[in-house]
């Protein structure tokens, strides 16, 4: 019931700006925002229709590739390359020495 509530509802304001098309006020200010206004609720109500949508399942379609992507083996990781003899490990002091002047 919430979806169809939510879908009448974001069609309601799209026929808003639809007649606020068709008298011509759209051209000015208070036009523009109603439009806006308008669009915001719509997007509002039609976010809301697409979450209930998700939650059911019923879009199950659109995230087929994200599961076929998970069911891929990942590739083995690169083996880090040995030290070479020629790199000497840095030896420090456990305390260090004073020097007299």
């Amino acid at each position: 019931m919430m979806l169809v509530i939510s879908i009448v509802l974001g069609i309601v304001p799209l026929l808003g700006i639809a007649w606020t098309i068709v008298t011509g006020t759209v051209t000015t200010v208070d036009g523009l925002f109603m439009s806006l206004i308008l669009l915001t609720l719509s997007a509002v109500f039609f976010l809301n229709a697409y979450w209930e949508l998700r939650d059911r399942g019923a879009l199950a379609f659109l995230h087929k590739k994200k599961v076929a992507a998970d069911a891929t083996p990942k590739a083995t990781p690169k083996v880090a390359p040995k030290a070479t003899a020629s790199a000497a490990p840095v030896k420090k002091d456990a305390e260090p020495t004073e020097s007299e002047s």
